[in-house]
């Protein structure tokens, strides 16, 4: 995918021919309006078609959706499954209805970058589930990329250095970004630690921290296609992401490796910020950023695809569910 790209509007009656098993890479909206009075039947009718279609292209947006919360569950669980819950937060977001959340609550005049969801764990989403139920009065888009893409994009040489994988680095202090209590969902060092063992990371206790370090992955192979996938959140969590008032300020206070969050090679050696520059170009040359309509559901797979947001003015809903 590319910048200004077209996309393309599809009947879904007539994609299967034309998509399946194709190397197109765009994203399929797909206008939902005739289908409403009939919608649950419809998409039960079209499910294996959609998941088709989110298997090549990645993306899938319907449009004209009503906005109401339980309808939303009844077309995730309809599409995707069981809905799971959000774990290993790294953002502040609210449940909302079920397992329907926030998209997010960062800062609205903040970018976010673009990521596949909790790629820094060792489990993370196949399918998340975007439906705008009110679109900011300006910005507040979540762009998508091919991580596909991303990973041709990057030159090899980066890639060769990040081919071990990366570690992430997390200090929770209170008052400082979220607390250990929101991240794992639970006020029991003792769930954390059990946490922390299952899910292959080190749990270290400081005298003004508790500190996680998780050895993951970089990058995937999509075993259904046998294509490499660029997978990690090295240039989100990198210190560059950050102010330079305040990543002075917090390296002075706590050093390197004490910052709330931070990404290193899988050696310990540091990331330069030239290869997060160049990662970050990377995914700007494959972005395509579609502007939000209330009623809007878009699916992406959370392997293929990455999403970011833009800064916004005014209002916004944006809701989230990951199946």
């Amino acid at each position: 995918m590319s910048a200004g790209q077209p996309i393309d509007c599809v009947d879904l009656s007539s994609v299967t021919g034309r998509m399946a098993g194709s190397a197109y890479s765009g994203v399929a909206v797909v206008p939902a309006e005739p289908h409403v009075p009939t919608l649950m039947p419809w998409l039960r009718e079209h499910r294996c078609l959609l998941r088709d279609v989110l298997d090549t292209t990645g993306a899938v947006l319907l449009r004209g959706l009503p906005t109401d919360l339980d309808l939303f569950a009844e077309i995730v669980h309809t599409i995707g499954g069981p809905m799971l819950p959000y774990t290993e937060a790294s953002t502040p977001r609210s449940r909302v209805h079920g397992e329907v959340y926030t998209s997010t609550e960062y800062p609205a005049d903040q970018r976010i970058r673009m990521h596949n969801e909790n790629s820094y764990t060792d489990r993370w989403p196949q399918l998340l589930f975007f439906l705008c139920i009110e679109p900011a009065a300006l910005g507040g888009h979540t762009p998508i990329a091919d991580s596909r893409t991303v990973y041709q994009l990057i030159d090899p040489a980066i890639r060769k250095r990040f081919q071990d994988g990366v570690l992430y680095i997390r200090s929770f202090r209170e008052g400082i970004g979220l607390s250990w209590q929101d991240t794992f969902g639970t006020d029991s060092l003792t769930e954390v630690a059990e946490y922390c063992r299952t899910h292959d990371q080190q749990l270290v206790r400081t005298d003004d921290a508790l500190r996680t370090h998780a050895y993951r992955r970089s990058s995937l192979v999509d075993s259904r296609r046998g294509e490499d996938i660029w997978f990690n959140q090295a240039h989100l969590w990198h210190e560059s992401a950050l102010e330079e008032d305040v990543l002075e300020a917090l390296i002075g206070a706590y050093s390197r490796n004490g910052l709330p969050r931070n990404v290193f090679h899988a050696d310990g050696t540091s990331i330069s910020a030239s290869d997060i520059d160049s990662i970050e170009h990377a995914y700007r040359r494959c972005t395509v950023t579609i502007p939000w309509r209330r009623g809007d559901l878009l699916i992406v797979d959370n392997v293929l695809i990455a999403h970011g947001r833009t800064p916004f003015r005014g209002d916004r809903r944006v809701v989230v569910a990951m199946t």
